[in-house]
């Protein structure tokens, strides 16, 4: 046996022509075949790139860290005037709080201002009471002396007796005298 085929029999014209038309038919068939396949791959590719980028947004989605955030931040946009406003609050309070504490401060100050003056003015008094029995006693002795010696006084001349109520007369012996009449 040869390994050769048999070289096919000769075409004629015809058949030649009806062969190139088939062989075109074919082409042509097979041209749309491939070109709606494109087409089709085409959306195929168009929707794997979709479902590709629907897996990433979903992923996204999913993300924790990334889910975390957005509700951070939705939180944080309705805690925000909330906080302002407490902090405004607590910085009134803190100022206040100063403020009080400067007022008690004084106040503790003129308390004890207050206190050394009562104990500076119980001294006073203190050493007024211990002094007081000698003043009376010296009244006493004053009270005592000006009894004795006013009347000697007002009898030295006659002005000092006119003061005194008396009048101004020579005695019998004729020595001035000063006398008080009752009445």
């Amino acid at each position: 046996m040869s390994d050769q085929s048999p070289s096919p029999a000769p075409l004629s014209d015809e058949e030649l022509r009806e062969t190139l038309d088939m062989v075109g038919t074919v082409l042509a068939s097979v041209s749309d075949r491939v070109d709606a396949q494109t087409g089709t791959m085409d959306r195929l590719v168009k929707t794997a790139t979709e479902a590709r980028q629907a897996a990433f947004a979903a992923q996204n989605q999913t993300d924790p860290e990334q889910y975390g955030n957005l509700v951070g931040q939705a939180v944080a946009g309705k805690i925000t005037d909330p906080l302002n406003h407490m902090i405004r609050v607590a910085n009134v309070l803190s100022e206040q709080s100063r403020h009080t504490e400067t007022v008690l401060k004084k106040a503790e100050q003129d308390k004890w201002e207050i206190l050394n003056d009562i104990r500076d003015r119980e001294r006073q008094v203190d050493r007024w009471k211990s002094r007081l029995p000698w003043f009376v006693l010296g009244a006493v002795a004053f009270t005592v002396a000006l009894t004795v010696t006013l009347p000697r006084f007002s009898a030295i001349n006659s002005t000092t007796c006119a003061v005194f109520g008396g009048d101004w007369v020579r005695t019998t012996e004729g020595n001035p005298a000063c006398v008080h009449y009752q009445e």
